[in-house]
């Protein structure tokens, strides 16, 4: 596996259970090799639970119904990470700024559907989008227990 791995370019994680996926990388000692893979220069990629698993963590529903923190990522990406976060009534957005500021997730980024992150390294390069008007969001605590955030116009690609 280790070799068949670093011998990608590219390695995009979907969508799906955050959680099951650190376990089951971590049992068959995945994780490891997926770090080895990002340091020599393999790009990391995915949605959703695929893009939160490189961060330090993010809001999941893997554990139940509820929007729970989970703060166990693989950590290649030292900030938090918000995914599914395009409207004010959308339930992962106010939970993933919630839980910010009350400090139980990092600092962090969060992306509206169709938005990308590019990090070179561990320090976001810029946002990208495929849909019109879309945003990255930058969240942190404002030391009273609450959050401040400010967008991040994502640039607009067309693959």
């Amino acid at each position: 596996m280790r070799a068949h791995l670093l011998a990608q370019d590219v390695i995009f994680v979907s969508g799906g259970s955050v959680v099951n996926l650190l376990a089951v990388w971590r049992a068959h000692r995945l994780d490891a090799i997926l770090r080895e893979c990002w340091e020599v220069g393999v790009v990391l990629a995915g949605q959703s639970a695929g893009s939160i698993c490189w961060h330090q963590g993010g809001v999941t529903d893997s554990f139940s119904d509820e929007l729970d923190p989970v703060d166990d990522g693989l950590g290649f990406l030292p900030f938090s990470n918000g995914v599914h976060d395009d409207l004010a009534d959308q339930p992962r957005r106010r939970r993933f700024r919630d839980l910010v500021g009350a400090g139980k997730l990092r600092a962090g980024y969060a992306t509206e559907d169709g938005v990308a992150l590019h990090y070179v390294g561990d320090q976001l390069h810029e946002a990208l989008g495929m849909l019109p008007g879309r945003n990255a969001w930058w969240v942190e605590p404002d030391g009273a227990g609450r959050y401040q955030q400010r967008p991040i116009p994502a640039r607009r690609w067309l693959p």
